[in-house]
């Protein structure tokens, strides 16, 4: 097949993508909304209304649904992304488009290898919701034709550098969704009891631990992606730093996980003050990836926009 089939069938992959990841949403929110069983009368309670509760043992199918359709948008989108790459005739990552449908895929990716060890399928509708935004945004407003690396991005060290820090970022963000529940269901909680759809929500102790893991695990990623790309400005430009604006926000983002990371092991922050912290963090890595990327200056500046 040319260049040209593979490009569409990249396209195409895309689009089915995200059909998959809409139906996986109103699939998880039909299973939230509709566990929610409706307040009942009964003789004993003298024409009382019983007390909302939450019980998804009747939208069971429902879920297992959302849950095979995330998988095979997964799946698609995957297809998606190696097929831009075949089309390029190189790894699918020289521009804000390629690097939206991989992130997108990374994301995705995180939060089904996080389901294997954790119930996580409560986090179904905010991941599809995101991931539907990030290809939505890529498709209308980030799209480029597959064309050529500019000659800065010709190395082995883009697979490296780029990838680590895909993946990094997948994690990252899958982490700071689970301190905004977090913060989200502690404000609940301080105003009184759980609301019925809430009940399903783990602990705060639970999401806590979990988002500190997730950082903690991919760490050392991010520290290996940061020090790659400054091995490779040496071998593009012939200096290793060079404070170029996505370098700066990179080290920032690295200095703030390590700040929680820190603040977590060392001096016992736990709760609300390392979820605030987190999503510091995380807000670091999303201002490199957007506003850097589309209206920074510098080196980084071939981002396709």
């Amino acid at each position: 097949m040319s260049a040209q089939d593979w490009a569409y069938i990249s396209n195409y992959a895309i689009y089915s993508a995200m059909a998959l990841f809409t139906l996986a949403f109103f699939g998880h929110a039909y299973e939230t909304a509709w566990a929610v069983r409706t307040p009942i009368a009964s003789a004993e309670t003298q024409g009382n209304l019983v007390a909302k509760t939450f019980d998804n043992s009747r939208t069971q199918k429902a879920m297992r649904i959302a849950t095979a359709m995330m998988i095979l948008g997964f799946i698609f989108l995957l297809l998606g992304v190696i097929a831009r790459g075949i089309s390029a005739s190189r790894v699918p990552w020289g521009n804000m488009y390629e690097f939206s449908i991989t992130g997108a895929l990374a994301f995705t990716g995180a939060y089904l290898f996080a389901l294997r060890k954790y119930d996580l399928r409560w986090l179904g509708v905010l991941v599809s919701f995101s991931v539907l935004l990030t290809l939505g945004t890529a498709i209308t407003l980030l799209y480029r034709p597959s064309a050529p690396l500019v000659p800065a991005l010709k190395s082995t060290w883009l697979v490296i550098h780029v990838s680590t820090a895909i993946i990094s970022g997948g994690v990252f963000l899958l982490a700071n969704v689970i301190a905004a529940a977090y913060l989200y269901l502690d404000n609940m909680e301080t105003k009184g009891p759980r609301k019925v759809w809430a009940q399903r929500l783990p602990s705060l102790d639970a999401l806590d631990q979990l988002s500190y893991r997730l950082v903690a695990f991919v760490f050392p990623l991010w520290t290996f992606s940061v020090i790659a790309g400054a091995i490779w400005a040496e071998s593009a430009w012939g200096r290793y730093w060079g404070w170029d604006p996505k370098e700066t926000w990179a080290f920032i983002t690295w200095v703030a996980y390590a700040a929680y990371l820190h603040a977590r092991v060392t001096v016992g922050w736990r709760g609300r003050r390392a979820a605030w912290l987190c999503l510091l963090a995380g807000s670091t890595f999303l201002f490199n990836y957007v506003y850097v990327n589309v209206w920074g200056t510098g080196k980084h500046t071939y981002s396709g926009l």
